[in-house]
């Protein structure tokens, strides 16, 4: 889904000026026609307010092209792959420069990222606490959350270490 946020109220006639132009010729001209229904534009009113569009839309790519991209880049937190500044073409990071071209679709990247070597790790977890005394307040804590859940057996159990 094709979105184009923007600051400039001008911008979206002349990005579809140059969709137009582009179109006559596209060999996959209908594939991207048909992908263009399905997009929008958003005229935001400031960059703070494309960061809040762009998190919400959860892209699978965003293409940063503002001054200042790189200062702005570090603030956005939801997208699959970002392309900061003209010089970095999405076209870019899916053959050849990297990222990768297996990305989070759909919103999705809310809560994925694009493939890579950590989807292949197995994360383990694990607690150790030696000194009661320091971890009274969490065991408390734990004791308090069982039974707000409803969960008795894990309040006695936390309360078990009180000793």
């Amino acid at each position: 889904m094709p979105v184009l946020v923007t600051l400039d109220p001008t911008h979206p006639d002349r990005v579809d000026a140059e969709l137009a132009r582009q179109l006559v010729d596209l060999p996959t001209r209908e594939t991207a026609r048909a992908a263009l229904l399905n997009g929008g534009v958003v005229l935001v009113a400031n960059v703070e307010d494309g960061i809040v569009a762009c998190d919400a839309l959860a892209p699978e790519h965003v293409e940063l092209l503002l001054d200042r991209a790189a200062d702005v880049a570090p603030r956005l937190g939801a997208y699959g792959a970002l392309f900061i500044g003209a010089g970095s073409a999405e076209v870019l990071g899916d053959y050849g420069a990297g990222p990768n071209h297996v990305l989070p679709t759909a919103g999705t990247a809310r809560s994925k990222g694009g493939l890579s070597v950590y989807t292949f790790l197995r994360v383990r977890t694990w607690l150790r606490i030696d000194d009661q005394t320091a971890a009274r307040p969490l065991v408390e804590d734990a004791a308090w959350f069982g039974r707000v859940e409803g969960l008795e057996a894990h309040a006695r159990s936390a309360e078990r270490r009180l000793d």
